[in-house]
This record gives C-alpha cells, structure tokens and sequence, in this order.
C-alpha cells in the first residue's frame, strides 16, 4: 500500500488520526453546490500507544465497517522531500527515486515504503515537471500501523499524510488563478504549505509546537512569534524564486485558541493573513461543538484528511 491509494466504495471516507493524547476520527459527505457536510468529528482521550481493542471500540461507535477507512501518519512518522524528477518510465519511477533517495534520509532506504506526488509545471511553459516530493516512512511504521487497524477489525485502505490533508482545506480557500499559504500548529509542530490550483507546491515543518504558540508569558510568546515570522518569510521568498509563476495571495492560519499569533503575523508579515474558521468551507450543523476553535484546531488534519476525493477505480 502506498500513501496515495485509491478507495473503492461510493459511501464516504471515515478518517482516523492517532494523537499523543488519544484518537480523533472524521466523517464528511460532499454535497453537490453547498459546503462539505461533517456527519461525524469525534475525539475519544486514551493513553498511547493505542491499543487495538481500544480501536475496535472507537471503530464499532463510529460504525467504520460501512465506510471506506483511512489514517492519517504523524508529522514525525515520515520524511517528505522535494526532489529532481527522474527521467524515466512511469514504471521505473519509484524504484529510481529510491535511489536519489539513499543519502537524504535518516535511515536505511532498504527500510523504507516510498510513494511519490508530482508538483505541476509552469502551465504556460508546456514542459515537463521538473521536481516532485518523494515521501519515506519505514516500513517498521507502516507495517506497525496496518498490524494496529488490521487487529482492530477495521479494513484500512488509505494512508495519508497531513501535507495532503492540509491541501484538501487549503484547495477550497485558494482566490482564482492565485496561490495559497497555509500554517497550522499541533503537538508535532508547524506545517506551511501552499497550493495553487488544488495542487500541493510547498510544505515545509517548522520546529514550533502548539504548545509554545499557546505560552503565557509575553517575552517566551513573542520570542516565539518571530522565529514563525522569520521562518515564513523565508520560505514565502524562496519558494517566489522558484515558483515564479504563483502568486501567493494570502497566508491562512488554521484554527487556534487564541488570536495572539494571527494579530502578530497581521502585523509583521509583508502579506494579509487571514485566521480560518471552518464554518467558512464546511457545515459543522451536525457536529455543532466545531463551533469551539480549540475543537477546530484538534480536528483539523483529521476533517483534510476525510475530505479526500475518492477514484472510481473500474
């Protein structure tokens, strides 16, 4: 199974996301000329490493056995790179990113289960893709995870990453014809990405937790703020430079608690920036705690990853 598989059914996907505190779950149907529609977003507290007979409850109150399933790794669960599109057959093309990838990772790439996502050229250059990002987990975590769902009873058929997610929120806030940035915070820290017409063009982690976006102390928060102020600003210039052809319009900052970090971007970041409610792409009238912005923000890379389209595989 790769990161990027097809699911079969035509009834939904139910996600699951594995916390340091416990295991959120989500539902959402898409509703043709309104907003996606949450049916279920749940979060249920359990001590880690999740059991699998804590799963198959979680699973059996969800009625999962009726919906296509998937997972969602963590942040420190895989390595995402950007690397030179390999000249080769489609055939062959994983086995030659493998190759480029032998001395970028921190571990063996024997060890390693590998799938790969284009970024699009230049539309109006009529040349092929120059580089794609190239995602590595060892199997020992993919193997480690399909054990847990396999013991759980519940047939997994999709593995995603939050980058992905994050890409399926970012899609439905971009302006026409124009780029958008997104940052969002857990306990695994940052994650900026940008995307322009639907399709993922950055992602870059920054090392700042949820947490310390969350301190009280006014000189730690500020310190804080401009080490995410100097890393976006570094990453929005490099990625100008090499993606000329995408205007970023605006950077989106997922749900949080607090309004602190969205004032203090507004403030000192060359670009509108923009706090997210979900209310804005979806319709939380089944779930209405969503209302809640902390439950926003735990839900947020789970409701990305369940908002997945599916393939009609023939």
């Amino acid at each position: 199974m790769g990161f990027f598989g097809k699911t079969k059914k035509l009834n939904g996907l139910l996600a699951f996301g594995l916390t340091a505190d416990g295991v959120c779950t989500s539902r959402i149907t898409r509703v043709h000329g309104a907003k996606p529609l949450v049916e279920q977003a749940g979060f249920v507290p359990l001590k880690q490493p999740v059991t699998a007979e804590a799963l198959d409850k979680i699973a059996r109150d969800v009625h999962a056995a009726q919906y296509h399933c998937a997972t969602l790794l963590g942040g420190r669960d895989y390595q995402m790179l950007a690397v030179e599109s390999p000249n080769v057959q489609a055939d062959e093309l994983k086995a030659a990113v493998r190759w480029r990838l032998k001395d970028m990772l921190d571990f063996r790439v024997d060890d390693a289960t590998i799938d790969v996502l284009d970024i699009p050229p230049d539309p109006n250059a009529n040349g092929r893709s120059q580089s794609m990002f190239a995602v590595a987990a060892r199997n020992s975590v993919i193997e480690a995870r399909m054990r847990l769902f396999t013991d759980a009873k519940i047939a997994m058929e999709v593995i995603d990453i939050p980058e992905m997610a994050q890409r399926n929120i970012s899609a439905m806030l971009e302006p026409e014809g124009r780029g958008l940035g997104m940052l969002s915070f857990n306990d695994d820290g940052g994650l900026l990405t940008v995307t322009f017409r639907a399709e993922l063009y950055l992602s870059r982690r920054i090392d700042v937790t949820l947490a310390q976006v969350m301190e009280s102390d006014p000189d730690r928060r500020n310190q804080i703020f401009d080490k995410i102020t100097l890393e976006l600003q570094r990453s929005l210039d490099h990625f100008d430079r090499q993606f000329h052809f995408v205007t970023v319009s605006r950077l989106v900052l997922a749900p949080l608690a607090s309004s602190s970090l969205h004032d203090y971007l507004s403030s000192n970041l060359y670009m509108p920036v923009d706090a997210l409610d979900l209310n804005s792409v979806l319709d939380l009238s089944k779930v209405p705690e969503l209302q809640d912005p902390s439950r926003q923000q735990r839900q947020f890379l789970v409701l990305g990853a369940a908002l997945r389209l599916e393939e009609t595989v023939l």
